[in-house]
């Protein structure tokens, strides 16, 4: 570290007595910024280098709060926020996010998507990648799927399918040793030399699924140079198709060049509100001239094949999905519909059912279909906007049936509240955060049970 900060270093080593610095970013399919500080009151400050970044002050308890349950924000550190930012994507786009879990750049990514185009979110491990799953239907991003497998195989799959790909690579973590010491031992047993050939694994898998034209990020929360600029050079040389892409410094205020002068960014703690980070763009050019591809999305309409859409038809035919159905303000689109194990799925923009995967899930899961009876999904209520569903019951935040709802309780209709039979989304202020089912006069908490307030 002397040999990388020079001058700096002392001030680098002073700012480890200083505590961290906790944030939060929102999600801005659900909420704007002004109205999110209207709705709390807390005591905020914007993160400059993202416009939806807030940086928390002591004595705010945000992952309490019924808000976070309603996926308004996630809890995230803030130099952690830059490379979803950094990463270009538009609506439409054809994203993978490679190395996803637990979920905050992946969640950012899709919001940025806005519906549109398909985020692949990736984790090779199935328990991170199952709270992966958890933040992406919080957040109420429609259009993902999420799976567990190792690059090679996405790329066996894939092929040079993806415009944007980030790879927040699993590293040694040294930038992120003042807010959490326990990183310290785990460096002690796999540091920067265990870490290097991973990356550079899965660095080459994702450079194989990058499409002419497209970009790839990558990013460590790690100070190592070979860790970082090793593997710019190495990734560099090995795909010449890529070129690195300039990353301006003023993105990120108080960020620094790296090694060997590469026009990457290093964040470093004693320069600015927030741990360390590295990051660097590349982009594939066309192989034969030279000249980069326009920067476009698919066909949109996902591969479903004849039997599966003869199956979900017979479905739709003779089950109550179209009761529920008639609550909404706009119907889902038939064609993209797949019953698969007695669930309904709503698939996104360029999927395909022959793609061989291990997924946790494939596309915005509507609900469970058994003996011609349908039960919507806690995911497809976060997905849903307050205006988008008919019987709707809207609790103010100081109604005390908001956390009994939360915690899975049994809650009731106070006077003047008019609602017809059959499933009502709930929500918090006009935020859903799920179902209840009413019948008799009597309404049944459907909150999801692995969600409910602890």
């Amino acid at each position: 570290m002397k040999g990388l900060l020079g001058d700096e270093y002392e001030d680098w080593l002073a700012s480890y007595e200083k505590p961290p610095v906790s944030g939060l970013r929102l999600n801005n399919l659900k909420v704007d910024n002004e109205h999110f500080v209207t709705l709390t009151g807390w005591a905020v400050r914007r993160v400059p280098w993202t416009d939806n970044g807030y940086y928390l002050e002591a004595g705010e308890h945000p992952a309490k709060d019924p808000l976070h349950h309603a996926g308004l924000y996630y809890l995230q550190e803030p130099s952690a926020m830059t490379p979803a930012v950094l990463l270009p994507v538009r609506p439409g786009s054809r994203v993978l996010d490679l190395c996803a879990a637990p979920g905050g750049k992946s969640t950012e990514l899709g919001a940025r998507l806005q519906g549109k185009g398909l985020l692949i979110s990736n984790d090779v491990s199935s328990s991170r990648a199952a709270a992966l799953l958890k933040n992406l239907e919080r957040f109420g991003i429609a259009n993902s799927c999420v799976t567990a497998e190792e690059p090679e195989r996405l790329a066996a799959v894939f092929g040079e399918f993806f415009d944007s790909i980030l790879v927040d690579a699993p590293c040694s973590g040294e930038g992120m040793f003042r807010r959490d010491p326990s990183l310290v031992s785990a460096w002690m047993e796999r540091g920067p030399e265990y870490y290097a050939p991973l990356q550079r694994r899965i660095l080459a898998g994702a450079a194989a699924m990058l499409r002419p034209g497209g970009f790839l990020l990558y990013s460590t929360c790690t100070f190592s140079v070979c860790e970082n600029e090793d593997n710019v050079r190495w990734l560099l040389q090995k795909f010449p198709d890529l070129t690195l892409v300039p990353l301006p410094l003023e993105t990120v205020p108080g960020a620094v060049r790296g090694a060997y002068d590469l026009p990457v960014l290093r964040l470093f703690p004693h320069r600015l509100e927030g741990e360390g980070h590295f990051i660097a763009l590349f982009q594939k050019k066309d192989r034969q001239t030279g000249a980069e591809e326009a920067y476009a999305g698919g066909s949109g309409v996902p591969d479903i094949p004849a039997q599966i859409i003869c199956e979900t038809g017979k479905f739709l035919q003779d089950s109550d999905f179209s009761a529920w159905e008639r609550c909404l303000e706009k119907p889902f689109d038939h064609s993209r519909l797949m019953i698969k194990d007695e669930r309904l799925y709503y698939l996104p923009d360029d999927f395909s059912t022959g793609w061989k995967l291990r997924y946790l899930r494939t596309g915005l899961l509507l609900g469970s279909c058994k003996n011609k009876r349908f039960e919507p999904s806690q995911a497809v209520a976060m997905a849903l906007t307050v205006k988008g569903f008919s019987n709707v019951l809207c609790l103010r935040q100081e109604d005390e049936r908001v956390l009994r709802y939360l915690k899975g309780e049994s809650i009731a209709l106070e006077d003047g509240e008019v609602l017809s039979n059959g499933w009502i989304l709930v929500c918090l202020e006009e935020f859903p955060l799920g179902w209840v089912k009413y019948a008799g006069g009597l309404l049944k908490n459907k909150y999801y049970p692995g969600w409910r307030w602890q």
